[in-house]
């Protein structure tokens, strides 16, 4: 029995007979059905977290350096990729390309996103302050395009070989290289 209240009754603790849905029920009580939806939260965290890499929140990796501005003259160079490819941009507006990287997915001319060998016509365009590469090959038309970057005095131009949103790797072109 318990000490009675204010109206003479006696107030008593009858853990079978509480009201399983009261907040003030200890867990004591509720034995297996807290278990239980301790189970349930458990399980959903994963399939929350599932969901949300799903929609790709982060944004896709970018190279180091600043977007960059550059003059045609500066632009009209040699190119290289680290691995043996090389992007060589002409004045007049072609380009000779061994065994460079870039994001053409065209997969009826071969594998996709492949180094392409080639030739063809390039231009540059892109907005106030970060320059844009377009390179596309005469034999099949096929188009990559590359953003400028400056990393300190490095000269890059880059691009996503594939769809960024599936985790695609970068291509790397720094200037002078190749």
């Amino acid at each position: 029995m318990g000490a009675p209240d204010d109206r003479g009754v006696a107030l008593t603790y009858d853990p079978v007979r509480i009201d399983r849905r009261s907040c003030l029920c200890p867990a004591e009580v509720l034995g297996w059905r807290v278990l239980r939806s301790y189970r349930a939260v458990l399980a959903l965290v994963p399939v929350a977290f599932a969901l949300v890499a799903c929609g790709r929140p982060a944004f896709a990796p970018v190279p180091d350096g600043k977007p960059a501005e550059l003059p045609r003259s500066r632009t009209a160079s040699t190119w290289g990729d680290g691995t043996g490819g090389r992007l060589e941009l002409k004045p007049d507006g072609t380009f000779t390309a061994d065994d460079v990287c870039g994001n053409d997915d065209i997969s009826a001319y071969g594998p996709e996103n492949e180094p392409r060998s080639g030739s063809g016509t390039w231009y540059d365009d892109g907005w106030e302050g970060q320059s844009t590469v377009t390179v596309s090959f005469e034999a099949d038309g096929g188009t990559s395009a590359y953003e400028a970057l400056r990393d300190g005095r490095t000269l890059k131009l880059w691009t996503y070989v594939g769809d960024p949103d599936e985790g695609a790797a970068l291509c790397i072109l720094t200037q002078g290289k190749g």
